[in-house]
Order: structure tokens, then C-alpha cells, then sequence
């Protein structure tokens, strides 16, 4: 996708979460730059911990504000998010931006059929009458592919399988037509068949209504599968950042590259074992004072422990926080 010389609908600048409750303050984020096109898909990737959730959950301010400090700049669609107050931020959710959640069973209400939820959400939103509301949740429902979905609209979240769950999820997150629809692990949960369906009618849905997506996961095969851009994050940081193509190809930072080398491949010998990451991911309310992943990392030397990398192109559009991206590429062609 080529950049849009207009605003980005998304612009984070040194996006910074600590959670504060506890015995220390777990510093979650670390300064996050990051620019989401109108349209555009972009995947955040990385262990569980590296900050992903997190970040999206900011853009729509669901952490506790008693026991969490943010910092930095969000705008989405020209308004700063933290400067919304308690009646703009719930007219800003839903309508603006909305979210598929990782576990639809959690985050449906269990005592109201999906049909209600969905009604409920569009007139909160929109001047409709309740029979407009619920005829639009019925096309809704058509949409997402849903069977008998007049049936389905009258039902309860335990009553649908898994899959079906997330479709409605899906359904709901459409309902006020968004610009910005945030997808947190929308397939974990799910089994291989279903999530390859789920990715490829999330992106369907996202072509057909020119819709921007931030897809966080941790498979490298669902990132590619739907997006255009892929930002890699380790630490609370984004340490790689570019189109899908050129991070897959050309990866430039040491973690993405052993993030590739880690997937089981349909080359691998049977009873090969797979290649794994050593150590653990950083203590975040611990972090070094240089790159997070050099204790990790095959290629660091003392330089990388003294001090973080900045932020550094690779190729246009392509970008890394690492002081030893040569050597790297030359490490990944051997």
C-alpha cells in the first residue's frame, strides 16, 4: 500500500504505559511511535508480555486510570485521545474505533441475547429506531457469514460455538461503522480451520469497507496473511517496522529473526526439533539500560547493553532500533 500524503488516521508518538500498582511500576510501553493510514493493516507482533495489548488497549482507554500512567500523544482521525473526558471517550468508542477481543465469551454480556447488544450499541450511537437498529444487526450478521441468522440474533453468547462467537464479536465491532477497528488476538482462541476462516473475512470485511486495522498476534502466518504493514515489538518497544514483505525477507532486527526461525516450517524432517529463543523476556519493571534483547541476542556486544538503539532506516519504509543490522543480514543469507 502506498503512503498517504494526508494525516495518518493513527498517529501515537512516545507512547508510554506504566502500571503502577504493586510492589514496582512495570513500565508496559516505552515510547511508541507509530502511523496507521486510512485502509491500512498493520500487525503488531511478539512474545506475550512485549507490549501489544497494551498499546491497543490504550487507543481506547481501557486501563484503570487509578493504577496506570500514560504518557505521550495519541490522535486518531484528528482527536487526541487523552484529552477526552468520560462523555467523549464513550461516544468516541464504538463509533470511532471498536474492538475484537481476543475471548468473545468474556467479552459479550451473558444475559442479553446478541441481537440486544447489537441494537443496544447502534442506538447509543445513532438516532434509529429500535426495528431499524435490529434490521442492520440482521445484515450485519449476513455479512459476517453467520447461519440462520435471524435465529443466531436471538440467542445468547454460551449458545453459539467459538467461532460463531467471534463472528458475532466481529458483527458488533461493525455495528457503528468505525474507521479503526482494533483486533486483539482475534483467532487464539480458535481451531486452525476456523481461525483461517476468521482472518479471511477480517480481511474481506476490512476491503470491502475501507476500514484501518491494528491486528496484534503472536503467528507470523496470520500477520501475513492479512496485513500490509508488520511492527515488531519487544520490551514495551517497537524494534522493527515495515511492509510485510520486506521484515518476512528482510528481516533487520535479531528478534525478528529468531521470531522466523522459531515457526515450524512444511520443509522440517520429521523429528526435527524446532529453534527456539533462549532466556526469557525481560523484567519490565527491570528493563537494561541498552536493548532489551541482548541477553538474548547471538550478535550483542557491549555497545548494544549501553545505551538504547535509535531508530534507524534500513530501506525505505523500513525501519530498526539495532546496531548490528549488517551483520544480521549477513548472518540471515548464510
Amino acid at each position: 500500500m502506498n503512503p498517504s500524503t494526508s494525516a495518518p488516521l493513527v498517529d501515537i508518538r512516545d507512547l508510554t504505559v506504566t502500571f503502577t500498582r504493586g510492589a514496582r511500576p512495570v513500565n508496559a510501553v516505552n515510547g511508541v511511535d507509530l502511523r496507521i493510514e486510512r485502509g491500512e493493516v498493520v500487525a503488531l507482533i511478539g512474545e506475550s508480555g512485549s507490549g501489544k495489548s497494551v498499546t491497543l488497549r490504550s487507543l481506547m482507554r481501557l486501563h484503570a486510570p487509578q493504577s496506570t500512567w500514560i504518557g505521550g500523544q495519541m490522535m486518531v482521525d484528528g482527536t487526541d485521545v487523552m484529552a477526552l473526558d468520560r462523555r467523549a471517550l464513550a461516544d468516541y468508542r464504538g463509533a470511532r474505533v471498536a474492538m475484537i477481543f481476543q475471548e468473545p465469551l468474556t467479552a459479550l454480556d451473558p444475559v442479553y441475547t446478541l441481537g440486544d447488544q447489537i441494537v443496544e450499541a447502534i442506538r447509543r450511537h445513532e438516532p434509529i429506531s429500535a426495528a431499524d437498529a435490529r434490521k442492520r444487526a440482521l445484515e450485519l450478521f449476513e455479512r459476517v457469514r453467520i447461519p440462520s441468522p435471524e435465529r443466531r440474533l436471538a440467542a445468547f453468547p454460551h449458545e453459539l460455538s467459538g467461532g460463531m462467537r467471534q463472528r458475532a464479536m466481529i458483527a458488533l465491532a461493525l455495528a457503528c461503522r468505525p474507521k479503526l477497528l482494533l483486533a486483539d488476538e482475534p483467532t487464539t482462541a480458535l481451531d486452525a480451520t476456523v481461525q483461517i476462516q476468521v482472518l479471511l473475512l477480517l480481511r474481506e470485511l476490512q476491503r470491502e469497507l475501507g476500514l484501518a486495522v491494528i491486528f496484534v498476534t503472536h503467528d507470523l502466518g496470520a500477520a501475513v496473511e492479512v496485513a500490509d504493514r508488520i511492527a515488531v515489538m519487544y520490551g514495551g518497544r517497537i524494534v522493527e517496522e515495515g511492509s510485510t514483505r520486506d521484515v518476512i525477507r528482510a528481516p533487520a532486527h535479531p528478534y525478528t529473526l529468531a521470531l522466523l526461525r522459531s515457526r515450524a516450517e512444511g520443509s522440517m524432517a520429521r523429528g526435527e526439533r524446532l529453534k527456539t529463543i533462549p532466556g526469557s523476556p525481560p523484567d519490565l519493571s527491570r528493563l537494561p539500560p541498552g536493548c532489551a534483547f541482548a541477553d538474548r541476542c547471538p550478535l550483542a556486544n557491549d555497545a548494544c547493553r549501553a545505551a538504547q538503539p535509535e531508530r534507524s532506516s534500513v530501506a525505505p519504509g523500513h525501519a530498526t532500533r539495532c546496531l548490528r543490522t549488517h551483520e544480521l543480514q549477513a548472518e540471515a543469507n548464510r
